[in-house]
């Protein structure tokens, strides 16, 4: 029935690719970048948690249930589980994958959101509370925004932005099932949102489109197959124009955060350090500790760059880059 929460299938666990296998597998340009911007010892865990079968996590819908409903519901099915000890509402499911909790109610319900925890970052780091202004300027499929919108409470606004009229639909979707009530959607370039609304917002997501290398799976070939450098390049000048965006519509005073699921410098620490260089902006830490992130990579850049965190591929979680910047009042 949809409420069973037990495994449908035998569960297997895949063995761990191994630093050889996942150099055998993954694209050679990606490989000599990788040992270009880490030293060995990094580069080499990096690719062993590529190679880790990545297990399912998911957070409670704060605007429909809570943590304590869900671990009944844990207790009620056997639900094997770890808490994430930095963000309360997360879990951690030991041995069912993601199809088996698509078939729970809660799931169909909308009382929790199938989520990366590393996804879950830039929401808490980015801080909005009830009653602000938000910008989502890379909305879909709407992970981070619903987040918002239950840290949010539903009070206050968030426009969530998307380019593609069918990632928006699923967007609007979500955003329908878990119960958003405080965000508009709207379908255009996020480049163009600076200019049509400026100083509007109080806070500002920018999770923005990139080369996605921090979700590399060793043994999903499809996770690393549309990578090349071409496409780095692509990602960087768009999200150059996407931070000058939400830079204009951030009001003074308030806060963005920059955020990438991938690994290289150009999209993250360099992204970051252009931006400092010809926007009115100033990283400062994020407000929550996240266990085994690195600080950025600051080498040669602006040095408050290591203020950012980045957190490496591993079973639990998917490489990602995130920046916290305040734009400062004008004197």
């Amino acid at each position: 029935m949809p409420g069973s929460a037990r495994p449908c299938y035998s569960a297997r666990v895949t063995p761990p690719a191994s630093v050889g296998e996942a150099r055998r597998r993954l694209p050679k340009e990606f490989l000599q970048a990788l040992d270009a911007a880490f030293p060995t010892h990094t580069a080499e865990a990096i690719l062993r948690g590529m190679g880790a079968r990545r297990l399912t996590t998911l957070r409670v819908n704060a605007l429909k249930w809570s943590a304590t409903g869900l671990l009944a519901f844990f207790r009620e099915h056997a639900v094997k589980h770890e808490r994430v000890t930095w963000y309360p509402d997360a879990f951690v499911l030991r041995d069912l994958r993601e199809r088996d909790a698509e078939s729970w109610g809660p799931y169909q319900e909308g009382r929790i959101y199938l989520q990366s925890l590393s996804s879950m970052v830039p929401a808490l780091a980015l801080g909005p509370v009830p009653g602000e202004r938000v910008l989502d300027l890379a909305a879909a499929p709407g992970s981070k925004t619903t987040q918002m919108s239950a840290l949010m409470e539903n009070q206050g606004a968030i426009l969530a932005n998307e380019l593609d009229p069918v990632r928006a639909q699923r967007l609007e979707y979500n955003l329908r099932l878990q119960g958003c009530t405080n965000v508009q959607l709207r379908v255009g370039r996020g480049e163009k949102v600076g200019d049509e609304l400026p100083e509007n917002f109080d806070r500002v997501l920018l999770d923005v489109p990139c080369s996605g290398e921090g979700r590399f799976v060793v043994f999903e070939p499809s996770t690393s197959r549309g990578w090349s450098t071409r496409e780095v390049t692509d990602c960087a000048r768009l999200q150059r124009r996407l931070l000058a965006s939400g830079a204009r519509a951030l009001k003074p005073g308030g806060v963005m955060v920059y955020s990438t699921c991938t690994l290289n410098l150009d999209e993250n620490e360099r992204m970051v350090h252009w931006a400092l260089e010809n926007l009115p902006l100033a990283v400062e830490g994020i407000p929550v500790a996240i266990p085994g992130a690195w600080e950025g990579m600051a080498r040669g850049l602006h040095p408050s760059i290591r203020r950012a965190v980045r957190i490496f591929p591993d079973a639990r979680r998917e490489g990602f880059f995130v920046c916290r910047m305040r734009k400062p009042v004008r004197g």
